[in-house]
């Protein structure tokens, strides 16, 4: 919660916006960038890139704003990104009519 007040406060520095913004909007979406449900994979995503990302967000923002956007992230209730949920559904759709349009090329050469 506090990277999402941070990345939507005009006090933060832009690199810690845009590192924010990316890893609170992709650790609320409810979608992840590979499923859950695919072993290993699903969860490494969790365990790597989100810990990955908030350790580099708390590095890029300065102490003093990061203690005042944790102490009105304790105040709020979880946002949700319909914007990340979008993209996100996007590139799976995307990345499945790729694979349709391969397993058909393959099919057909034969």
């Amino acid at each position: 919660m506090a990277l999402w007040i941070a990345a939507r406060d005009p006090r933060t520095p832009l690199a810690a916006k845009l590192v924010a913004g990316a890893v609170a909007a992709y650790a609320l979406s409810p979608i992840d960038l590979i499923p859950d449900f695919i072993p290993v994979l699903g969860y490494l995503d969790d365990l790597l890139i989100v810990p990955f990302g908030i350790w580099v967000s708390v590095r890029l923002i300065p102490a003093p704003l990061l203690a005042e956007f944790r102490a009105a992230a304790s105040d709020r209730s979880r946002p949700t990104s319909r914007a990340a949920a979008a993209v996100v559904v996007g590139l799976w759709l995307l990345s499945a009519v790729l694979v349709g349009v391969w397993i058909w090329r393959a099919a057909t050469l034969r």
